[in-house]
């Protein structure tokens, strides 16, 4: 099916929906789904943005700038996935506490405010990668009405990019904690670290960074392509990373690619 018939399916979705919360992030999924969602049920929409130690700290303010930007109303609230012990202990379901927690606090929100569906940006394509979080969704009744329409990675691009959304060609974006192995206990010290570490290379140029935290270890994956560049700049790159903490700096020639943790996992 064209991305057009979908878009059009996924119009139908919301319409009936009568009035939503979204949670945003300022990702390609979500501002793409905001932006639908403003022009279908205008002055129907609550986007909310959870503030939290897990998330890259320039995506707030990028995500309160697009808000501003599509005039639906905002609303950032502070999540406490790190008061959870089962969270800290990061176990291969850490995925369902953190949204379990984001999902609960979305819910009384939208009831405070009579609204009628709590939703999220989880497309189609999502459908293959390992999210335990998804569990937290069907308890918690939140709708993914990208899903439901058909709606892919692919597709969501194409379209932003045909309606001019800013975020068309925005990398992926992931919870900090999946920077870490599981088992590897969470605290807001390394959630720094990797953050800290993250903003340095990509302020030096790089648009896809994950850097994978094995304790005194850093794993670097940027685009293949800019591997070459990567280590032609990794004097600074050692030199800033040691003064965060780490002992030693690597680089994964295999290249950037989501869900590399999950490599070998049994599901």
């Amino acid at each position: 099916m064209a991305p057009e018939h979908k878009l059009s399916r996924l119009k139908k979705i919301l319409s009936k929906m009568g009035s939503l919360l979204l949670a945003y992030s300022g990702g390609c999924d979500s501002t793409f789904l905001l932006q639908v969602a403003k022009e279908t049920l205008p002055d129907k929409v609550l986007a909310v943005t959870a503030d939290s130690p897990t998330y890259p700290t320039e995506e707030l303010a990028f995500s309160k700038q697009m808000v501003r930007n599509l005039k639906v109303r905002h609303l950032v609230i502070k999540t406490q996935e790190l008061k959870n012990k089962q969270f800290l202990k990061n176990p291969t379901r850490r995925c369902y506490f953190c949204k379990k927690e984001l999902f609960g606090r979305l819910n009384k929100i939208a009831r405070k405010n009579n609204i009628d569906f709590v939703i999220d940006a989880t497309n189609y394509s999502d459908r293959q990668d390992f999210r335990p979080g998804n569990l937290a969704k069907k308890e918690m009744r939140v709708r993914s009405p990208l899903e439901e329409a058909g709606l892919t990675k692919d597709d969501i691009r194409k379209l932003s990019k045909k309606l001019g959304i800013p975020t068309w060609n925005k990398p992926s974006l992931a919870c900090l904690a999946s920077r870490i192995p599981y088992g590897t206990a969470i605290n807001k010290k390394i959630l720094s670290q990797i953050n800290r570490s993250e903003d340095f290379i990509r302020g030096m140029g790089f648009r896809e960074v994950r850097l994978r935290h094995y304790n005194g270890l850093a794993r670097i994956e940027v685009a293949k392509e800019d591997i070459p560049r990567l280590i032609n700049k990794r004097r600074l790159i050692i030199d800033r990373l040691k003064k965060l903490g780490y002992n030693y700096v690597t680089v994964d020639l295999e290249g950037y690619r989501t869900g590399s943790l999950n490599l070998g996992r049994q599901r």
